[in-house]
């Protein structure tokens, strides 16, 4: 099974090399680079599933970055990352809003039967695949925590 958003991320970067898109190119390469190490690395053809991973990973980073960049006032590196995560933000279906993702939490917490903060990874571990690459999942882990809390 073979991977449509992969398909157009490598379609991407020959626009950008055409357009000659520095920085948008940089990235894609980034991208595809995370995405052929996966691929090598357990031998397969990654899905979308596995490519809105590798994505949502590659925004975590940069989201952590951004955080260290600006306690260390270093605006022309916060301003590369938040680049950088644009770039990666095109590939994503549209974000959640939070709504949605509050419905989905009351749903799942539903549907788990889960009571208490131990019942957390059993929430996480349903919620996870419906807001991969859709949503922060480190702050829908924090909103799950609260509504078990």
């Amino acid at each position: 099974m073979s991977s449509e958003i992969k398909a157009k991320i490598q379609e991407d970067m020959k626009t950008a090399m055409r357009n000659k898109e520095t920085e948008r190119l940089g990235t894609i390469r980034l991208i595809l680079a995370a995405v052929k190490q996966k691929e090598v690395d357990e031998r397969i053809e990654l899905s979308d599933e596995h490519v809105l991973a590798i994505l949502d990973k590659m925004l975590k980073q940069r989201r952590d970055s951004i955080s260290q960049f600006q306690t260390a006032n270093r605006a022309d590196l916060v301003a590369k990352e938040t680049a950088e995560m644009d770039v990666i933000h095109t590939y994503l279906p549209a974000q959640l809003s939070d709504a949605e993702i509050t419905n989905l939490i009351d749903k799942t917490i539903k549907e788990t039967a889960a009571t208490s903060a131990k019942d957390m990874g059993k929430v996480m571990a349903a919620l996870k695949p419906q807001v991969q690459g859709r949503a922060d999942v480190a702050a829908v882990s924090k909103k799950v925590k609260e509504k078990l809390g």
